[in-house]
């Protein structure tokens, strides 16, 4: 397990995930939101009638909940949520340069 960093326009948190999802964090990110949201019939809860439109609404925790039940089978965790840190230029050392992704 690595920790990485997950935001969806809010305060930046750490989760643990399995390494192969943190080595390649953008992909399994971008297959979630971009592809299982709109076409997986497991994804159904997050889609909304947007006007005409039809759009998603997740958070990153939507997307830790994902990888557990549907991708890895060893379970991510969330760590911490770091209060107050919306950008990684206000990162604690500690937390610098781990993967980071924003929905």
């Amino acid at each position: 397990m690595k920790n990485v960093l997950l935001s969806a326009d809010s305060a930046i948190s750490v989760f643990a995930v399995p390494d192969e999802a943190a080595d390649n964090l953008e992909r399994y990110c971008s297959e979630f939101c971009c592809h299982w949201l709109y076409k997986s019939p497991d994804a159904a809860k997050y889609r909304v009638k947007m006007g005409n439109l039809i759009g998603a609404h997740y958070n990153e925790k939507d997307f830790i909940a994902y990888l557990n039940r549907h991708v890895c089978s060893e379970q991510s965790a969330l760590i911490t949520t770091l209060t107050g840190v919306y950008c990684e230029d206000e990162l604690p050392e500690e937390y610098a340069g781990l993967p980071h992704f924003n929905f």
